[in-house]
């Protein structure tokens, strides 16, 4: 009998196989489950994925294989339907969802759920392709919990996540903003970043907690979020104790104690119904590829020849930064341009919207005339998700990508290109790359996937999860404020006598506001120390330039984190664009002046109108995206809280800084209108039906008044908007 590498190689490589072969390999396999599993469904995966190879007679062999490795979901699709036996039957009905209508479960996800079931937490690691998610909605749709908050790292994960739970809306009330308040009647599903759930006053009770992505726990793994995700997780256990579900990818292990502390189950697995294949391109160009020069170029060569030759095959490429995505993708559009590629056929309403409210020279419009998308974090939400959509409906060909591939959404394709090394400034190690891998393959579509490494994968490494305000070593300052004294470990170290040091009145702002502890401290001593002589720079309610430009400027001083990336911003950049973005709430007016600005800093080098556009507006959307939407509103609500507390302590009348920062975080849109952008709805199409919605309306009720009042037909909005409110708005039925 063959090995089970020679297996793979034949099912791959050979045109047909014989009945001899097909029956010899299905027998081989049939006795492998019992000692191997993972190499047996390894070769069952191949064999579906050259299904029309195998010897016809033999299919129902293989059928039965399917449902003897647990590939329930697959026993769907019309070739492989036809259980001959009973037992089997049965025991794909066991599989069957109990609230999902058509949906079945694999073998492992059902030894999951029957864990969620029971009274323990669960924490699993499995890989990108298990259909952990499925199980949230499984817990939906059971309608066992009334309050259950989902904590995703990204806006887009959660959208997608709102788009799957909307046809539970009867049951359950879906909280997107911290302004809407639950509901008391029926049951409330909270979806929110950590940084949300920190903010949100109106939880009565949480019955169940979702985290994704839970590594963001980590405090080895650099990053500035995980204090939040930290103190989130916390918070709801100490005061709710729900019950858990914590879900990721490729991870070994979590901190020794913390299973058992909270009376949960660590599981691993390594079952996926999809398989990858890599193939080692850098191999074939041994010294060839580098990141500069002649090397950089032949290497952008090397991709691009590939590309063409998968036109047929959808294709995720990895790059390191948006910058790299934008500069890729416009040259591999060139590229085809220069080989005169055929133009798509593809119609994206998207296009038009560009048209009017970017510019036509935007390279994300020529993109799509060759089924190019770009995704990365820099990009609005709603373009986002349009791109993802075309993707996954299979109209786009290829999507270049940042590492929000690896956490930011939920897509995968026949092929991933493992192209830059870097995630940002920093080296991908073992975990991003596993992740990047996880994206091959697709299941129910694309059986086997490719990765192409561009690059020598890094070396294997265990992954070990620390919980910090668990373990605590190490944990950082914004954890260990919020703590009580019963839960710190070592009472006696210097970070946490550091802590007490600071006043009691203090501490409790300080905690509340949830951002850096010692760069708040001294806030309040810069404010104090200038209370006097620039107290009009500190009282106010809608900012002048000065006013703004000192409030910021305290903020860039104290609190950006250790290791936070903020280039290209600078302090006097960001004040001056979100002075000019509050007088004159125009993305486009932010894109024309960058461009002008870009244009003087260039002088006169040779480069193009075209490009200088493209970087205009990749860093405004940038800027929007992550210092108008999320930093600048967040500091300016910190130091509102300060400065409050400073006047009072001189008698004066403070400042209120809140109203402002809503505005810079909502894009100036009323107020009840707001969470329309939280469904993915452009700001363009919003201001064009405003007039139509009252204003005294409430925002949940705003979005069954569009609905009611059929506003996406409005004969002012583009196909695009219309499109983008009615998916948003108009709900499909219960589950």
């Amino acid at each position: 009998m063959r090995s089970s590498e020679e297996i793979l190689f034949d099912l791959e490589n050979l045109e047909t196989l014989d009945f001899n072969q097909s029956f010899d390999y299905a027998q081989y396999c049939s006795s492998l489950l019992k000692t191997d599993d993972s190499s047996a469904r390894k070769i069952i995966i191949n064999a579906l994925s050259n299904w029309d190879k195998l010897e016809k007679s033999t299919h129902d062999i293989w059928i039965d294989l399917i449902e003897s490795s647990g590939f329930y979901p697959y026993l769907e699709k019309d070739e492989f339907k036809g259980l001959k036996n009973l037992p089997a039957e049965i025991r794909k009905g066991l599989h069957h969802s109990e609230n999902i209508p058509s949906k079945y479960f694999h073998e492992e996800q059902l030894e999951l759920l029957e864990y969620l079931k029971t009274d323990q937490n669960v924490i699993v690691s499995a890989p990108t392709s298990f259909g952990k998610s499925l199980l949230i909605e499984e817990v939906v749709s059971s309608r066992k919990y009334q309050n259950i908050v989902i904590i995703q790292p990204t806006l887009a994960l959660l959208d997608e996540t709102r788009r799957k739970l909307l046809k539970y809306r009867e049951h359950y009330k879906l909280i997107v903003r911290t302004s809407q308040e639950s509901d008391k009647q029926k049951g409330n599903i909270f979806l929110f970043t950590a940084e949300r759930v920190n903010e949100y006053q109106d939880f009565f009770n949480v019955d169940f907690l979702v985290i994704d992505e839970f590594y963001k726990l980590s405090g080895n793994r650099d990053d500035e979020r995980s204090s939040s995700l930290n103190n989130a997780f916390n918070h709801i256990l100490k005061t709710y104790s729900p019950k858990f579900y914590l879900l990721g990818p490729n991870i070994d292990g979590i901190s020794e104690g913390f299973a058992e502390r909270h009376n949960a189950v660590f599981i691993k697995s390594d079952y996926s119904l999809v398989d990858s294949k890599s193939i080692d391109v850098y191999k074939e160009y041994k010294g060839e590829f580098g990141q500069r020069g002649k090397k950089a170029r032949f290497k952008e060569k090397v991709l691009f020849d590939l590309l063409h030759e998968l036109e047929n095959e959808q294709t995720i490429i990895y790059c390191s930064s948006p910058n790299r995505v934008r500069s890729l993708s416009k040259k591999f559009c060139h590229y085809l341009s220069d080989i005169e590629a055929k133009a798509s056929n593809n119609e994206y309403p998207l296009s038009n919207w560009i048209i009017d409210y970017v510019t036509k020279e935007w390279s994300i419009l020529k993109n799509l005339k060759y089924d190019i998308g770009v995704h990365d974090g820099a990009l609005q939400k709603h373009i986002t998700t349009s791109i993802i959509d075309y993707f996954n409906k299979g109209e786009l060909k290829y999507l270049f990508c940042t590492s929000t591939i690896i956490e930011g959404v939920n897509t995968s394709a026949k092929n991933i290109i493992y192209f830059d090394e870097k995630k940002g400034p920093n080296d991908v190690d073992y975990f991003d790359y596993s992740n990047i891998k996880g994206r091959a393959g697709r299941m129910m579509i694309h059986y086997v996937g490719n990765i192409y490494n561009f690059n020598p994968p890094p070396l294997k490494e265990q992954i070990i999860i620390d919980i910090p305000f668990y373990q605590q070593n190490p944990i950082k300052d914004e954890i260990l404020i919020q703590l009580s004294e019963e839960e710190v470990k070592d009472r006696t170290s210097e970070q946490y006598e550091a802590i007490l040091s600071i006043p009691e009145n203090e501490r409790q702002i300080i905690k509340k506001n949830g951002v850096k502890v010692h760069g708040q401290k001294n806030i309040f001593d810069t404010l104090r120390n200038d209370i006097h002589s620039k107290y009009e720079l500190i009282s106010w309610n809608q900012p002048r330039y000065k006013q703004l430009e000192y409030i910021l400027g305290i903020c860039w001083d104290n609190l950006i984190v250790e290791g936070e990336t903020t280039r290209p911003m600078t302090k006097g950049k960001l004040v001056n664009m979100t002075f000019n973005y509050g007088l004159n709430q125009d993305i486009s007016y932010l894109v024309n002046n960058n461009f002008a600005y870009l244009r003087r800093l260039e002088g006169n080098k040779d480069i193009e109108d075209a490009d200088l556009m493209d970087k205009a507006i990749q860093d405004t959307f940038q800027i929007m995206k992550h210092w108008f939407q999320y930093k600048v509103p967040k500091w300016l609500s910190v130091v509102s809280e300060i400065q409050r507390f400073v006047c009072a302590e001189f008698g004066l009348r403070p400042g209120n800084y809140i109203y402002y920062a809503n505005h810079i975080e909502n894009d100036f849109l009323r107020e009840n209108l707001a969470i329309l952008s939280e469904y993915g709805i452009p700001g363009s199409a919003i201001r064009k039906i405003q007039e139509q919605i009252p204003t005294d309306l409430d925002q949940d009720r705003v979005l069954e008044f569009i609905r009611d009042k059929e506003l996406f037909n409005s004969k002012d909005l583009l196909e695009y908007e219309k499109q983008k409110i009615n998916e948003n708005i108009t709900w499909p039925n219960n589950g």
